[in-house]
């Protein structure tokens, strides 16, 4: 659920894999296996990016559906 989350938030800001990577430091690859599933998204990545998105980092989780932060 949470690589689902993340794909959609990614995309609702109009920004691409690699300019999420870039912001978190890490390679593209290694951000699109988040976004997959392949790979357990870090702490620091879910908070960082709960706080990109100006989101909660239970949305993100799926923990609950509202978006807002």
């Amino acid at each position: 659920m949470v690589h689902l989350r993340l794909k959609d938030l990614r995309e609702d800001a109009d920004k691409t894999q690699k300019e999420i990577a870039d912001f978190l430091h890490i390679r593209q690859n290694t951000y699109s296996q988040y976004e997959n599933g392949q790979r357990q998204l870090p702490l620091a990545a879910l908070v960082a990016l709960a706080k990109f998105y100006q989101t909660s980092t239970d949305y993100i989780l799926g923990l609950n559906d509202r978006r807002e932060g």
